[in-house]
């Protein structure tokens, strides 16, 4: 009776295998970038992957300051913030973002939105390092470069 059943095998968090990728964002739009990132930090590209375990790997993004936008959202997207008091609510273009003192948050905003909120989403989070320049202090780790570029291209659809 037991070679008839199906059982589906859930990956405890000492199990997991986790390697380090590392990506090259300059040229890339932001939302088809932060989908691989996030597909990457959520674990979804292992066949081990557990909704409720982290079995994400670690990723490190170099020149996130290079980023794009498609059609004129670089200059019409506005990011939102509240400052807590009254009427406090701030508006600011994506330009502006980009070409100031933290200009990766912008991809990280957006590979934010795109993990769940809670627990698990924050530690998923913290196994992403965003760097502005080509340089990043995590060469120790060997990561494994992926080019997201050639990934979207091979994705689309009538290519």
């Amino acid at each position: 009776m037991k070679a008839l059943m199906k059982t589906t095998k859930s990956a405890k968090p000492h199990e997991v295998e986790k390697k380090w990728h590392l990506i090259d964002a300059e040229g890339l739009v932001v939302g088809r970038a932060a989908v691989v990132i996030a597909n990457l930090l959520r674990g979804k590209h292992k066949t081990s992957f557990t909704p409720h375990v982290d079995c994400g790997d670690n990723v490190i993004v170099i020149n996130a300051d290079k980023v794009r936008f498609t059609g004129n959202k670089l200059t019409q997207k506005l990011y939102y913030k509240h400052t807590g008091y009254p009427g406090g609510l701030k508006e600011v273009r994506a330009d502006k973002i980009l070409e100031g003192r933290f200009p990766e948050r912008i991809l990280e905003k957006a590979v934010e939105r795109m993990i769940p909120r809670g627990p698990l989403g924050r530690q998923q989070m913290r196994n992403l390092r965003i760097f502005n320049g080509a340089e990043h202090d995590h060469a120790a780790q060997n990561p494994e470069v992926l080019d997201v570029a050639a990934m979207n291209r091979k994705n689309k659809v009538g290519a």
